[in-house]
């Protein structure tokens, strides 16, 4: 057999296994050094299929497939009954390894959705990042966080469903600001009729789905109900929501004639850069298009488009379309409908169209896709002429594709916070960010004014981090990788203080420069801020137009980030419980008795009957006891609230790389 099995590195095992492979569909599984899933694939045929990897062919687009000479060591074959079967399969096992080689969308927390919980007395429109299975109806994801807060505005000023946090609702004493704006009817304190608020809940329903003309039809006749029961108010609304519809669709284009419901993909690509644009046509009105890159696809176009479809299409919380459109054929295109299918609870079809108005919304989609691809690479072209301007600037020897900025935040010495934030090709990475709880003294109380004892340990538990990461080999970056470029947020002594942490690392090499914050002069009149640098005298002027403006905006980042985990330090510090920490007694079983006994001190008289009637064991009972005992015999007076109580603690743990790690928190904002 010709192709990559003449490859000195590919083991005589894999060969065989080639031989005796069943016709049988199932999965396969590509696996690495140290046993690394590098890729998984599902095939109809077993046999067809793997074999297609290891043959000779001058017309093959598999771009990884040259890295299986070196990187393959292991052929694992899974056979199903199925093509149903194996997508599944397949699905599931990406989910576990992660390959490296497979299709991965950006992480599901960067996607905003919108949630509607119709089994609610007084439904409300939530937007979250992580859909669950929980039986609540789900809208999206949403291609960018703005879209997202626009339809929620949009939504929340026509609809009028409620805004407010179920505490809030069932706690309000008397009708909030959006009652008194006429957009919320206030259940929390009126008497609604039930049935106007469920007509305003399907009405969003009908909204959020792209179903314009019924809910239209809907609205009139409500709004015609209400002018003869001479309800001119409610009638005046229903107007307003008729125009808001009519906004909305004079956005949308009419694409197709016979009003279904179809997504459809278009695909561009140059050699292992990819775009898909995903169009989405309901009721035959073009009603979004959303774009998603791949900077290193070295998939064939045809697994690219399975593998978007399984990612994209996975979570068994949206509604899908009833047909998908693909410009070519994909591997187990039956097993993929049946797998849609029975998620969406009605039949999806997955057609490759040859000829009439479905290739012209295949032609729209792949357009789409050769503009974003376009302008995304002029937007990824500019980024590099300005790194490249400021590796000149600064004399920086490797071009700065990864920077970090760090700051320290306290209050009067105390809730001491090192952020450390990251921009990538000259775009802000926030899943990067670290905050660290600073150690110092007397519990995390530095002294006044010790900021350089406290950038020294952040900086120094942060480059332990990046040391360990790379003399690890993580075969993927793990978020801890050493920047090309560090800026400090301070002058020289800051900037001596960075030096001197990553020397006694052994990282000389590391380019490291300090950026100081704007002053006034003697006159009052304002400096522009400037980069300080080791060893040069004279600073460089951050000017408009700069791309030394970049790590201002990086400084500027580091200051909100640091600001907010100081905060979130001091608050759970202020707010925590005698009980955190008692063995077997977790957050929400403190809550519930601290809203239960409404204090401490009736939680210490209660009997062991009645703190067991609250929902605890006898062991939690005993734990109880023995946290409250602890803290009466030391004397101390800590806050106590029903709704919080939780406390910040220091993470432990080697995390697999043998250094004491700091405390990691993900950032919470949206992309």
């Amino acid at each position: 057999m010709g192709g990559i099995c003449d490859g000195p590195h590919v083991r005589q095992e894999v060969i065989e296994k080639l031989a005796v492979l069943p016709v049988s569909p199932g999965v396969y599984i590509f696996r690495g050094e140290g046993d690394l899933v590098l890729y998984v694939g599902k095939a109809t045929s077993l046999r067809q299929r793997v074999r297609s990897y290891f043959q000779a062919s001058t017309s093959d687009t598999r771009y990884f497939i040259p890295l299986l000479e070196t990187t393959l060591h292991e052929l694992e074959t899974i056979v199903t009954r199925t093509e149903k079967e194996a997508t599944i399969l397949e699905n599931e096992l990406i989910k576990q390894y992660k390959p490296a080689y497979n299709v991965r969308l950006r992480d599901d927390k960067e996607y905003l959705s919108m949630r509607l919980d119709k089994k609610h007395e007084w439904p409300r429109l939530d937007v979250v990042r992580k859909p669950k299975d929980d039986g609540a109806k789900y809208f999206g994801p949403f291609p960018s966080a703005t879209t997202a807060r626009r339809t929620l505005r949009l939504v929340n000023k026509h609809f009028q469903l409620r805004t407010c946090s179920d505490a809030e609702l069932y706690g309000r004493k008397r009708a909030c600001l959006q009652y008194q704006i006429k957009r919320c009817p206030g259940p929390c304190v009126y008497e609604v009729p039930a049935d106007l608020y469920k007509a305003n809940v399907r009405a969003v329903e009908l909204f959020l789905s792209g179903k314009h003309d019924e809910l239209s039809d809907e609205v009139r006749v409500r709004m015609k109900e209400a002018a003869e029961s001479e309800a001119f108010e409610q009638a005046a609304n229903f107007r307003d929501q008729l125009f808001a519809i009519e906004r909305v669709r004079e956005t949308q284009r009419i694409v197709s004639s016979d009003f279904g419901e179809r997504d459809i993909l278009g695909l561009y690509r140059e050699g292992t850069q990819a775009e898909i644009a995903r169009l989405q046509v309901r009721e035959g009105k073009l009603r979004d298009v959303a774009t998603f890159s791949f900077s290193d696809a070295r998939l064939p176009d045809d697994e690219l488009l399975a593998g978007f479809i399984s990612e994209h299409y996975a979570g068994s919380t949206f509604e899908r379309p009833s047909e998908i459109l693909l410009p070519i054929e994909i591997e187990g295109r039956e097993g993929v409908e049946a797998w849609l299918s029975e998620k969406n609870g009605m039949s999806v079809k997955v057609i490759v169209p040859k000829r009439g108005e479905k290739t012209e919304l295949l032609k729209l989609a792949e357009e789409n896709a050769v503009h974003a691809f376009q302008e995304k690479g002029r937007v990824a072209s500019d980024r590099e002429v300005e790194l490249a301007r400021l590796k000149e600037m600064l004399e920086l020897s490797t071009l700065p594709k990864r920077i970090e900025c760090v700051d320290i935040s306290h209050l009067s010495g105390g809730d001491t916070v090192g952020a450390v934030v990251v921009m990538v090709d000259g775009e802000l990475e926030k899943k990067l960010y670290r905050t660290f709880k600073v150690r110092g003294r007397n519990d995390g109380n530095l002294a006044r004014g010790d900021d350089y004892g406290a950038m020294y340990e952040v900086l120094s538990r942060r480059f332990r981090r990046g040391k360990a990461s790379e003399e690890a080999s993580v075969p993927e970056d793990d978020g801890w990788t050493l920047p090309d470029l560090l800026v400090v947020d301070g002058g020289k002594g800051q900037l001596a203080i960075a030096i001197a942490a990553a020397h006694d690392l052994g990282l000389h090499e590391l380019s490291i420069v300090g950026l100081a914050k704007e002053k006034e002069n003697r006159k009052g009149e304002r400096v522009i801020d400037r980069i300080v640098r080791d060893g040069q005298k004279n600073t460089i002027l951050v000017r408009p137009n700069s791309p030394l403006v970049l790590l201002a905006r990086l400084r500027d980042e580091a200051h909100r980030f640091s600001n907010k985990g100081r905060v979130k330090v001091g608050t759970s510090k202020r707010f925590r419980s005698v009980l955190d920490g008692a063995p077997g007694v977790g957050d929400k079983t403190r809550v519930k008795l601290l809203r239960t006994f409404q204090g401490i001190d009736r939680i210490r008289a209660a009997t062991d009957e009645e703190l067991k009637a609250a929902g605890l064991t006898t062991p939690q009972v005993q734990a109880v006891r023995t946290a409250l005992q602890a803290n009466s015999s030391a004397g101390t007076s800590v806050l106590t609230d029903a709704a919080d109580g939780g406390t910040t603690e220091e993470a432990e743990g080697s995390q697999g790389h043998g250094v004491e790690p700091p405390l990691v928190s993900a950032p919470s904002d949206e992309k």
